[in-house]
């Protein structure tokens, strides 16, 4: 039953839906994210410096960019993007990227409308997220409150438990440390972080990303400018094979970084998570900001996540197979792990090995916040209901915390296939409320114009 309303949440009809309401916005934006690059470009990462001399203690639009590639950047970068190049050949990146260029405006969209309608509740803290905007800008609190309970069961599996059974299958597999021992020091290291709340999460994600993401591209370019003669023929086996139908599909499904083209964009962690509202709670801690600038840092996490990271990944493997991913024998991290160390020795399994645990360990940090956000506005929501008085207080209590802790430590331990199933169902209910919202408040989605550049221009002066 469970595998069958999987089937039925992950049809080919919700890939549709994420294509169609990117294509809708990048139209309706007049091609923003391509025509409008040098621009938004400059507006994210070409700001860095001037974003490190904000107030002390304040979260920065940089640390809650690095927040949210820590919760899209994950193990499907890796297993995901080897599983897409064998099932639907090396044309498959080229649907990568098409994909990802049309989920930049998607990201935009929802990120943009959570800074618009985000508050602050009675301790300070901002609340800001699809449920938010679902409540006042459309005006379907109940709607907001299935958004927070599907966030917080996805928190529970695909962020927790998921992201600490790979981080414990990969030290078992590489190191033969035993699963209880893990999980003891996952658990207790990701208390420690945790419990600082967002500033304490987003200082530790600026330390991650940066480092990780750049030592995994890193290993990467010397993979691929090792065989350097090999890149005029990679993309010539990409082009060609692009428009064959089977490329088609599992390209759109690597952009959203699947298990199998059978389970789609659902099986594994999403390359990124546009249009899953993921982006707007995640930004939406971030201090001195506007819609549009938290907007741009969303497409810029699009980017940086698929056409950088995952073309990197894909690159590796068909210049180490000669363009035939589907005839290494090899699938998924087994195939991203036997093409590192065809050229680096054993230092490419131990590459591979510890992108997977940092990349994994930054997404548990990060989708605690998500879990926890969602938690905070179901029980502001269930406030005025009398009945649901005791959920109200297990919500606002330590109790999400609790629970989300356990989650990380049985994750080390238990065989998750039913979890995985789960999960996946989650995540795309998750998708639809968010979708029905962007594409309903869709004339408050505008990209910046004249106006708004002269104004940035003069905020810089």
């Amino acid at each position: 039953m469970i595998h069958r309303i999987h089937e039925l949440v992950w049809g080919p009809w919700l890939l549709v839906l994420f294509l169609g309401t990117g294509i809708f916005f990048t139209v309706k934006s007049g091609f923003f994210q391509i025509r409008k690059f040098p621009f938004w470009w400059k507006q994210t990462i070409g700001s860095i410096q001037e974003d490190e001399g904000e107030e002390k203690g304040e979260v920065t639009k940089f640390q809650t960019a690095c927040t949210a590639l820590a919760a899209t950047i994950g193990t499907g970068n890796i297993a995901g993007v080897a599983t897409a190049l064998t099932a639907g050949g090396p044309g498959a990146i080229f649907w990568m990227w098409v994909s990802a260029a049309i989920g930049m405006m998607t990201g935009y969209a929802e990120t943009m409308l959570g800074i618009r309608y985000r508050y602050r509740d009675r301790n300070g803290a901002w609340i800001c997220g699809p449920m938010v905007y679902l409540e006042r800008g459309l005006k379907l609190p109940g709607l907001g409150m299935i958004y927070s309970f599907l966030c917080i069961m996805v928190s529970l599996g695909m962020g927790s438990m998921v992201q600490s059974n790979s981080i414990a299958e990969t030290l078992e597999y590489s190191f033969g440390i035993p699963p209880i021992p893990i999980g003891i020091l996952l658990t207790g290291t990701v208390l420690l972080v945790v419990l600082g709340g967002i500033a304490r999460i987003a200082f530790v994600s600026e330390r991650l990303i940066p480092i990780s993401a750049g030592a995994y591209m890193l290993f990467s370019m010397v993979v691929i400018m090792s065989c350097y003669d090999k890149i005029p023929y990679i993309f010539q086996c990409i082009f060609q094979d692009a428009f064959r139908p089977v490329s088609v599909f599992s390209g759109a499904a690597g952009y959203q970084i699947s298990k199998s083209l059978q389970y789609g964009i659902s099986r594994g962690v999403f390359s990124n998570e546009a249009g899953l509202g993921s982006m707007a709670v995640l930004h939406g801690a971030a201090e001195d900001t506007t819609p549009e600038q938290q907007g741009m840092w969303a497409m810029f996490e699009v980017f940086f996540d698929t056409i950088l990271i995952c073309t990197m990944t894909a690159f590796v493997i068909l210049c180490m197979t000669e363009g035939d991913a589907a005839g290494s024998g090899y699938d998924g991290a087994a195939l991203t792990a036997f093409c590192f160390s065809k050229r680096l020795g054993p230092l490419g399994e131990y590459v591979v090995s510890g992108a997977m645990l940092i990349f994994a360990f930054a997404t548990i940090i990060a989708w605690y916040y998500l879990g926890r956000q969602a938690a905070m506005y179901l029980a502001e929501s269930l406030k005025k209901r009398r009945s649901l008085y005791i959920l109200q207080r297990i919500l606002r209590g330590k109790v999400y915390t609790l629970l989300y802790l356990g989650a990380v430590f049985l994750g080390c331990l238990a065989k998750l296939e039913t979890v995985w199933e789960f999960s996946d169902i989650w995540n795309g209910l998750m998708a639809l409320p968010n979708i029905i919202a962007i594409i309903f408040l869709m004339k408050e989605v505008t990209v910046p114009g004249n106006a708004e550049k002269r104004a940035l221009k003069c905020t810089r002066r």
